[in-house]
């Protein structure tokens, strides 16, 4: 029987294909280091089928990460807050350009009204001021 051959793009930073004795030489880390950093939360590499750890290059960039900021005197605590606000700070920054396009789109299919197209608005229009009940009355 033929062994099934496992294919992947090499080109998908997301693929997971560095066994970790390879990850660890990549990224100078012990192999022990990297079990400890998937357990506790801070990288999560895939899975061979026999389920060893298959790092991708974003894990190993996460991992290179992670080892410049504790060089500094990061806590690991501090990492993953780091990391988080990361991956936070990407989301908003593609919600931002997401947004940015939308806006570009309804501000070219305003500029193609006419204004006879537009609804008509009064100029003016009569305001009534507010003015709470003192405490202890009612409103009738």
């Amino acid at each position: 029987m033929a062994k099934a051959r496992i294919t992947f793009d090499v080109t998908d930073p997301q693929a997971p294909v560095f066994v970790i004795s390879v990850a660890a030489e990549l990224t100078g880390m012990h192999p022990q280091t990297l079990r400890t950093y998937d357990r506790i939360g801070l990288v999560s590499p895939g899975r061979a089928v026999g389920g060893g750890r298959r790092y991708s290059l974003h894990d190993l960039d996460r991992l290179r990460t992670v080892a410049d900021l504790t060089s500094v005197g990061i806590g690991i605590e501090g990492v993953r807050r780091i990391l988080e606000l990361e991956v936070e700070v990407d989301r908003l920054r593609a919600m931002v350009a997401t947004l940015e396009v939308e806006l570009n789109r309804a501000r070219q299919a305003l500029m193609h009204l006419s204004p006879a197209n537009l609804p008509a608005v009064r100029a003016a229009s009569d305001l009534t001021q507010y003015h709470p009940a003192p405490p202890g009355h009612s409103a009738r």
